[in-house]
């Protein structure tokens, strides 16, 4: 089979293509061949060594997939040779044939693009976590979402939407902001235009923000948490700016408002039942129609390092994602 694989840290243009044994299903594993690789800005800092996780070397780029069971290990039941399904796997994805552990694997139903569904995951899955679960978000209040153009801020549009808030995408250029208002967000901020503590403190009211939701980090952290109000929630989901931010604590005492980490790998790796069940979640909001993968660019497997390179210079809108076929 061919895989993309790391096997010393740089930038994309230092990937390989290479091929590699097809993989054997262990005890409880199902081997998956791959259609179709979603792509995500962390795909970008962990072939550098920059990321949180580090894969020894040599690992493939990627997390999530979908594609058809091909092979099904001692003790796995519940799938069949054929089935469509997607998964989850911190990295490694970024080939033609994947084994993975049966529990972290979901069935795609037969309606659902399985290049939408290879992308549905990591994003969604994230702003469901942060939005829903850690954030506890209620319909009517209010939600900032910074980078709402990029995969991540955009599933966050769509989700906030979905459970009733009030959104206001806050993006690098106006395109990018007409881009989140036409996919939910209700107003949109361009960062380039103003202050950007200013223009969410004018979106929200006097009340002040119920959640800020950052993927960026970097300048535009400390502003926006200054636009929070009164027992607020600053969701804290990655730095695309590169800069982690320095918050001074005294604004969470100021506003008795909360810093909430955001680590959806961490979840869904400890978790495969939760893990399971927001993808199921995420599959009925795709048939019904209120999200969408919005995959902005597809490459083929072995222009892997071209796709990665698309996402670190921020030239595309949604999601990248390779396919096999």
């Amino acid at each position: 089979m061919k895989a993309v694989l790391c096997v010393r840290h740089g930038p994309p243009e230092a990937l390989d293509v290479v091929d590699l044994p097809d993989p054997v299903p262990g005890p409880g594993e199902v081997v998956v061949d791959v259609a179709a690789i979603g792509l995500n800005f962390f795909d970008t800092l962990i072939i550098r060594d920059l990321y949180q996780v580090k894969p020894p070397l040599p690992f493939s780029p990627g997390a999530e997939f979908a594609g058809h069971v091909s092979a099904l290990g001692v003790g796995v039941s519940g799938l069949a040779v054929g089935d469509r399904v997607c998964g989850y796997m911190t990295s490694g994805a970024a080939r033609e044939k994947v084994a993975v552990a049966a529990e972290f694997l979901a069935r795609v139903p037969d309606d659902l693009d399985l290049v939408k569904a290879a992308g549905l995951i990591v994003t969604y899955g994230t702003a469901v976590y942060a939005l829903k679960d850690r954030g506890e978000l209620k319909a009517g209040e209010t939600l900032a979402v910074l980078g709402a153009s990029g995969g991540v801020g955009l599933a966050a549009v769509e989700i906030g939407k979905i459970l009733g808030a009030r959104i206001i995408g806050c993006a690098s250029s106006p395109d990018k902001v007409a881009f989140a208002r036409a996919h939910g967000a209700d107003e949109g901020f361009d960062y380039g235009a103003g202050d950007l503590k200013a223009g969410l403190k004018a979106f929200a009211g006097p009340r002040g923000l119920d959640m800020v939701y950052d993927p960026v980090g970097g300048d535009f952290a400390e502003p926006a948490l200054r636009a929070l109000g009164w027992q607020g929630r600053f969701m804290v989901v990655g730095f695309a700016a590169g800069a982690i931010p320095k918050i001074p604590l005294n604004l969470l005492l100021l506003k008795n408002c909360d810093a909430r980490g955001v680590a959806f790998g961490a979840q869904a790796n400890s978790s495969p039942p939760w893990l399971r069940d927001t993808i199921q979640e995420l599959m009925g909001y795709a048939r019904e129609g209120r999200i969408s993968a919005h995959v902005d660019k597809t490459f083929p497997l072995h222009r892997c390092a071209e796709a990665i390179g698309e996402i670190a210079g921020r030239r595309v809108k949604g999601k990248v994602v390779l396919t096999t076929g």
